[in-house]
């Protein structure tokens, strides 16, 4: 992936994590694809906040560290298959989402900008590891955003909570 591509996913997670902090966006807003990431990654998130609860209460994200090692070994143990679907990529949101709200109240003394630090990581992550494969597939306008549209139903967004609880197990494994 190209710088650019780098910096558009970078910015799609920036947004991400503004919406689950709920920090205003000025200007003309989020773009398409950042809103309909923003609905189905932080449906997926609050799905995992209320049903892992225990499991989610039992690991500490005291800094920013702790989150990006915690982050790294939930996607390695979920990509080991080598399987890449947009299920699995929104999962990649919606856990860097769980972390920044894990880590903002836990740490003694947030950084405003923390949310661009998990940002930075997770663009990262998605960079190194599905670019060919999101090209491969649409890209973000023509492919994820055509499949989880609100117009797409209930069916995808099933199979993400699918994901999402298949990561959520692997992190008991640690925790």
């Amino acid at each position: 992936m190209t710088d650019c591509e780098f910096a558009y996913i970078y910015l799609l997670a920036q947004d991400y994590l503004k919406y689950v902090l709920q920090i205003p966006q000025p200007g003309t807003g989020p773009s398409k694809t950042s809103r309909v990431l923003q609905n189905v990654a932080f449906s997926v998130q609050k799905e995992v906040e209320k049903n892992l609860k225990p499991c989610l209460d039992n690991f500490d994200v005291v800094s920013i560290d702790t989150a990006r090692i915690i982050f790294h070994q939930v996607m390695e143990k979920e990509f080991e298959d080598g399987i890449i679907n947009w299920g699995r990529i929104v999962t990649i949101f919606a856990f860097g989402g769980v972390l920044i709200k894990k880590l903002l109240r836990e740490r003694i003394n947030p950084d405003v900008d923390t949310y661009k630090e998990i940002s930075y990581f997770v663009a990262e992550f998605i960079t190194n590891n599905t670019a060919d494969w999101i090209k491969q597939n649409g890209g973000w306008e023509n492919g994820f955003v055509k499949k989880f549209e609100p117009k797409s139903g209930w069916l995808n967004f099933l199979e993400v909570i699918g994901k999402v609880c298949e990561i959520l197990l692997l992190l008991k494994q640690y925790y």
